[in-house]
């Protein structure tokens, strides 16, 4: 883990932490909500907003330092091409072996060329993270939008409220200056989380991945099917169970079989 933390993703890390810390110093140190609670001793709100940063920060490093789901060896053991090749095939696409890792990839895996390994229901490789997200990190990333969409809105809030009125507008720039980047860059964040956010829950709640969206006419295992057809779709609400209350390896193989209409 820790030399995951030093590599390539150490500065993307250690510049999301600055920030996230230089803005909140930012909210509490000028005239805003958080610092009038203060003045009159009224410590809840300042404290519950210093822990929802808090909990922010130790999400990001959770899910930018989980194993996504990395393939370290190969799904079934001891199998050969020769052997596979006797057995009589379904509806289910061969497994095939990646071309960079060598190993066997499972169904909805794909290799990642920036962490170099196959990673397990592959959604995508997100640079705020420098980490992809795939099976076993998924759902705590969608946590961590969340909360960081939370965290960040508060802080749009918090910075509205810390606004003064000048005679000029030079004055009212140099006394607001700080509050006004803080803003600009807490906006920008806030219109990011969001869109992520709403992406990944109608992809989850549709049993897709980012991956499988966007490549659809790429993907082996999703050629045969219609357009609009998803064999690994069961429903919004059993997608959501699923995803957020199921933490196991999904032999996806299996549901394939299931689900295609012209599976043996």
């Amino acid at each position: 883990m820790m030399q995951n933390m030093f590599r390539t993703g150490f500065l993307v890390r250690a510049t999301h932490t600055l920030l996230t810390w230089v803005i909140t110093l930012i909210l509490f140190l000028h005239n805003t909500d958080l610092r009038k609670c203060e003045e009159r001793g009224e410590l809840l709100l300042p404290v519950l907003f210093f822990l929802l940063v808090v909990l922010s920060v130790l999400l990001y490093f959770a899910v930018s330092l989980m194993d996504p789901g990395f393939v370290l060896a190969d799904s079934v053991k001891g199998s050969n091409e020769e052997m596979e090749s006797m057995i009589p095939q379904s509806s289910t696409p061969r497994l095939r072996r990646c071309g960079h890792c060598l190993l066997q990839q499972p169904m909805r895996a794909k290799h990642c060329q920036t962490c170099k390994h196959c990673v397990r229901r592959f959604d995508h490789h997100c640079p705020w993270i420098e980490n992809c997200v795939g099976e076993r990190n998924h759902r705590w990333f969608i946590v961590y939008l969340l909360v960081q969409l939370l965290a960040l809105l508060w802080a749009l809030h918090i910075a509205l409220s810390g606004i003064s009125p000048s005679l000029t507008w030079a004055l009212w720039f140099r006394v607001n200056g700080f509050l006004l980047a803080a803003l600009v860059v807490v906006g920008i964040f806030s219109v990011v989380a969001v869109m992520l956010l709403g992406i990944h829950l109608y992809l989850v709640s549709i049993n897709c991945t980012t991956w499988e969206f966007m490549s659809r006419h790429r993907i082996a295992y999703l050629k045969n099917c219609g357009d609009e057809e998803n064999p690994f779709d069961r429903g919004v609400f059993c997608n959501l169970w699923d995803f957020f209350c199921i933490c196991r390896t999904v032999a996806w193989e299996q549901t394939y079989d299931r689900n295609t209409p012209n599976s043996v």
